[in-house]
């Protein structure tokens, strides 16, 4: 009888299967043990791989931000700014030192030194804020937008003002030598008196629609408040930042599902909901930012506490399997995006060191989105799968097919916060394995 080369290999093939079953079942081999097919590497990181992943980030930006100022007409430096003539400008670089974005990297850069030691990374902190301070007190144009700092003289907006007010505050408290007070006080004289505000008082825009709320907006602001608050110890910019974190959340999150959603217009008789990632990432990064240095005794501090657990344990629930969220918290077919995976894991992370959440709880699921936020770290160390810029829609499209892009500059801060916060737990946790998962030991 001859077979079909078809049929000897289905022949084979459960010869093969029958073999291995044989020998491989519940009574001859603990399957449990079996090794799962994991995405993201399921394992308890160790400091020096996250040292590893924090010093290719810091390379990559050293070498791609400028930390000088140069002559247009000839590219010479400007070493003395009341003497410059013409117009001047950063040297070039990939990314721009005045943006919100390169504010949160300012202030990962000085926690990467809290969290390993090193002081590389605030001294680029340092370099470039005294280098923003000098040209701005220095360096007086005919026309301030030929100035390279014109969006720190003239903010027009809370993109322009509250991260980098935020950072300037904590490199002044951490005790560098450079004259930001001018800068700082002009920052928060903004975002206190001259952004445009709902009649109750919470930060808006008149953009895309008249009276609208921008989840991002919570983060560029309260953090610079709270951050005043601390620097001055005047009450009304505690006050301030209490109030937005809850007149956003009374508009803007959904208690069902524990997430925001991105955008709110005030004359919309109802309200559609797009809970898009990174906005979600301001938000939690905003509550874990203020309670730092909100005081306990403070009327706000159980509210500010109790929105965040919820917001935390909220955004716990939408966690993929690789350790990644997506574009869309709660649409999976969405894309796993970094920036917001990075976020989370620093302010879920930081809320574990300070006692806010339950370590035994969430700890091996910030440890799952560090090894995903890591494997996204190229060997350049540049940010893989970080979404663009993003305005505000109101249809899904718009948030499914945003694109992603290596010199997204949102990725980079939150990395590198994200990794000093890990190294700061790893030190006040222990970890085991138990029946192949990770755990915290009691």
């Amino acid at each position: 009888m001859k077979y079909k080369p078809s049929k000897i290999i289905t022949l084979f093939t459960f010869a093969i299967c029958f073999s291995i079953n044989a020998q491989t079942n519940d009574v001859t081999t603990p399957l449990h043990l079996m090794q799962p097919d994991y995405v993201t590497p399921y394992v308890i990181p160790e400091k020096n791989n996250i040292e590893n992943v924090l010093n290719r980030v810091y390379v990559f930006l050293e070498e791609n931000t400028a930390s000088k100022v140069i002559n247009e007409s000839d590219n010479s430096e400007v070493k003395d700014f009341k003497k410059a003539k013409g117009k001047i400008k950063f040297a070039s670089g990939a990314f721009r030192l005045t943006s919100y974005e390169w504010g949160v990297t300012y202030a990962g850069m000085l926690l990467a030194t809290e969290a390993t030691g090193d002081k590389q990374y605030a001294d680029y902190t340092n370099k470039r804020i005294k280098l923003i301070a000098d040209v701005a007190e220095n360096y007086k144009p005919e026309n301030l937008k030929d100035s390279p700092v014109h969006t720190v003289l003239n903010p027009r907006a809370l993109d322009d003002a509250g991260a980098l007010c935020a950072a300037f505050i904590k490199v002044k408290k951490a005790g560098i030598n450079a004259n930001v007070d001018p800068v700082i006080n002009n920052f928060i004289k903004y975002i206190s008196e001259k952004e445009f505000r709902l009649k109750d008082g919470t930060l808006a825009r008149n953009r895309p629609q008249d009276n609208t709320l921008w989840l991002d907006d919570m983060f560029m602001s309260v953090p610079a408040l709270a951050q005043m608050g601390s620097y001055t110890g005047d009450v009304k910019y505690y006050d301030d930042a209490v109030k937005q974190v809850n007149q956003f959340s009374q508009r803007m999150f959904n208690s069902q599902k524990g997430i925001y959603m991105h955008g709110w217009v005030e004359s919309m008789q109802v309200h559609p909901e797009f809970h898009w990632a990174r906005a979600n990432g301001w938000a939690v990064m905003t509550m874990v930012e203020l309670l730092e240095v909100l005081p306990k005794n403070h009327p706000g501090y159980p509210q500010v506490l109790a929105q965040l657990q919820k917001h935390i344990a909220g955004l716990l629930q939408y966690q993929d399997g690789t350790g990644f969220w997506h574009q869309l918290l709660d649409r999976n077919d969405t894309y796993l995006e970094t920036s917001a995976t990075a976020i989370y894991t620093y302010a879920i992370a930081r809320a574990i060191n300070r006692g806010y959440v339950d370590k035994l709880a969430y700890t091996p699921a910030v440890v799952l989105a560090w090894n995903a936020v890591a494997s996204k770290v190229n060997a350049k160390g540049q940010v893989e799968g970080t979404c663009v810029g993003t305005g505000m829609g109101f249809d899904p499209a718009f948030y499914y097919y945003r694109p992603v892009n290596l010199y997204a500059a949102h990725s980079y801060g939150p990395v590198l916060l994200a990794g000093a916060e890990m190294i700061l737990l790893l030190k006040n946790t222990q970890f085991e394995i138990n029946d192949s998962s990770i755990q915290v030991k009691g």
